[in-house]
């Protein structure tokens, strides 16, 4: 989303007003919401989620800085999930008539949000077919593997290092685990030697 701020900037310099920095488990966006504008992470982390019976939660995805995770509030006027913060972070509101805006006086940039559209349906494919047909350790696995690739992509990983700030809760909300399933799960990678997972970073022992 470089591009998008960018384009922000060259009409614009976001002001103080159009950011805002959020404390951990504060929800930005909740289901049943009419958004009138989309959300772009500079800092921290978020997660899109939807509450089910008896309190119980399921994350759909993870948001890193660069993502604009409620983009498809733009042509979807009603929310069908909630957006809430994994950590502190800082967003920027910019609303939707401006993106409509920029993105007809910017074909390319209109091209780059259909592509980033696009890359989340495929990654949300991924997490369906983990969900049906892959084991703990699969599912686990791939999220890490997806997590690296995504931060690298933005120079926040490197060296088979990552900022991981997901609790084993999370995780088990993101991937219809048991706490006790992935806390088995992690020692069990642990002990193969695979993974070092210390003070919320991720190490990929290659």
């Amino acid at each position: 989303m470089t591009m998008l701020l960018r384009k922000l900037d060259s009409i614009a310099t976001l002001s103080d007003e159009e950011q805002e920095t959020l404390e951990p488990g504060q929800d930005i966006v909740r289901e049943g919401d009419k958004p009138s504008q989309c959300c772009l992470v500079l800092e921290g982390w978020l997660c899109r989620y939807k509450i089910l019976g008896e309190g119980r939660r399921q994350i759909f995805s993870f948001h890193i800085p660069g993502d604009t995770p409620d983009l498809q509030s733009l042509h979807l006027p009603v929310m069908d999930h909630s957006l809430g913060t994994v950590t502190v972070a800082t967003v920027a509101f910019i609303p939707h008539d401006s993106v409509r805006d920029l993105t007809l006086r910017f074909p390319r940039l209109g091209a780059v949000l259909w592509r980033d559209t696009l890359i989340d349906a495929a990654i949300f494919r991924e997490w369906m077919t983990g969900m049906g047909r892959k084991s703990a350790y699969g599912r686990i696995a791939h999220l890490f593997c997806e997590m690296y690739l995504k931060l690298e992509a933005v120079g926040l990983a490197g060296d088979h290092r990552c900022p991981l700030p997901i609790t084993q809760t999370e995780l088990g909300d993101a991937l219809g685990l048991t706490t006790v399933h992935v806390n088995r799960t992690l020692q069990e990678m642990r002990g193969q030697g695979l993974i070092t997972l210390r003070s919320s970073t991720l190490v990929v022992n290659a």
